[in-house]
């Protein structure tokens, strides 16, 4: 059993806080191919392709590289794309967090300890939508430390605080590739009230799907 403990954040987690959060959204790369590969318009495409060039040279050779070829090509853009959304993320909330999370009373941000070695992570802030709505962000847990607790420990950390600051709820996003955490975050109450494809481009193509979840927080009296 492994003994964790959960403090706030301090200027000395930011490297880590930041690399966690990389690391751990890289992780999703292998599961967004697949669902790349899933989707309707791709499949029609690959396959007309194949057709094409198969009817045209009369050889299998051909086809096969060539769709070998488009896979590797959509495999490097599709990274891209996503090491473009990790970037972003990292240029806003977590490029200063001690400004976004830890100089207003109404957010924080916590990470989880084991040894004197940092292997999770979440915040919490005032929804943009609604002020009495906190948001979950940024919960992240070192792929060798999953399955332990760490990840619930770190919700119910949060619901606390919106608790006490007196949120009446806790909201959160999760894309469609983070299957794990929306089974954890509906294990602990907490329920799925939208469900929608990112209105870009990119969101389109991929069908990138958003659900939002919410907890309702209990009252303190």
């Amino acid at each position: 059993m492994v003994t964790y403990r959960i403090r706030e954040y301090r200027p000395g987690d930011y490297e880590v806080v930041r690399d966690l959060f990389a690391t751990g959204m890289s992780e999703y790369m292998p599961t967004l191919c697949v669902h790349m590969l899933k989707q309707p318009w791709l499949i029609l495409v690959l396959a007309c392709t194949f057709c094409l060039l198969l009817a045209s040279s009369r050889s299998l050779l051909l086809p096969i590289l060539a769709l070998t070829l488009l896979l590797a090509v959509g495999r490097q853009l599709l990274g891209y794309i996503w090491s473009m959304y990790i970037e972003r993320c990292l240029q806003e909330d977590l490029l200063d967090i001690q400004a976004t999370y830890l100089d207003d009373k109404r957010s924080c941000f916590w990470v989880a300890e084991v040894e004197d070695c940092v292997v999770a992570t979440v915040g919490a802030r005032p929804s943009e939508e609604h002020q009495e709505e906190l948001m979950l962000k940024r919960m992240s847990v070192r792929k060798d430390y999953r399955g332990l607790g760490i990840a619930k420990a770190l919700c119910k950390t949060v619901i606390s605080f919106a608790q006490e600051r007196g949120y009446k709820s806790v909201v959160l996003n999760t894309l469609m590739v983070q299957r794990e955490a929306r089974a954890m975050y509906e294990g602990i109450g907490f329920q799925r009230y939208r469900h929608y494809v990112l209105p870009t481009v990119y969101g389109r193509l991929a069908n990138c799907t958003i659900s939002k979840y919410r907890y309702d927080v209990p009252s303190v009296d």
